[in-house]
């Protein structure tokens, strides 16, 4: 492209990675960094309610929730990851789209999840408005964030140098900032860490020391407003 733009750019990577992702991506949700989302999910967010998965993938983890009773919809910018998507979950409807300018009505779902997404967009502010737009009023937002161990963090390094970067990785009390500005509360969150990091470790540090460790951080966000 003779003209730099985040989006295409964004797009034109997650396609090249589609051919290897769903490998990688049924190993991460079934034992890997994405194993206690499902769980977490459930534990907060009521059983049966529409749920839109934004940043879905592969919709290995549309499937997962599809299975725990959840009416789901996926949404990828990917072309191919869309492809990938309807060719492995055939009762599932997935459709290409950018969370930037989600193509549903104001308060359409009980509840979202994203994870890992909001990174990838030029603006998460305006991402996290559209999730607010798009959620009922008192529904809820299960949103995945890098944390400061992830390797994928890598992605956003070029901005340093005066290069075209497309991840906006972000700290996770930044993320909590965001949110509050959008008219969230935050209900719940939980620490996902590599295997170096142990429960003993963790015990007696503060939330702020706990979240410096992590390689993705889960928020239960709930909409107030």
């Amino acid at each position: 492209m003779s003209e730099y733009s985040w989006n295409e750019d964004v797009k034109t990577s997650w396609n090249q990675k589609a051919s290897y992702w769903h490998t990688n991506s049924v190993d991460m949700w079934e034992k890997g960094s994405r194993k206690d989302i499902i769980p977490f999910f459930r534990k907060h967010i009521p059983y049966g309610v529409d749920i839109i998965d934004i940043g879905c993938g592969d919709g290995y983890g549309s499937k997962l929730l599809m299975e725990q009773g959840y009416h789901v919809i996926g949404i990828d910018i990917s072309e191919e990851m869309i492809r990938l998507a309807k060719e492995n979950n055939e009762n599932i409807h997935f459709i290409t789209g950018d969370v930037q300018d989600l193509p549903f009505r104001d308060e359409s779902f009980t509840g979202v999840i994203a994870i890992n997404c909001l990174e990838w967009t030029k603006d998460p502010f305006k991402s996290l408005y559209e999730i607010h737009r798009i959620t009922k009023n008192g529904g809820y937002a299960c949103i995945g964030i890098l944390g400061p161990t992830a390797k994928p963090r890598e992605n956003s390094y070029p901005r340093l140098i005066g290069k075209n970067a497309i991840c906006n990785t972000m700290m996770p009390w930044e993320f909590e900032r965001l949110a509050r500005e959008n008219g969230w509360r935050k209900i719940a969150e939980k620490g996902v860490y590599k295997k170096g990091v142990s429960e003993k470790l963790l015990l007696g540090l503060s939330t702020e020391l706990k979240q410096a460790l992590t390689f993705m951080q889960l928020f239960i966000l709930q909409r107030e407003s």
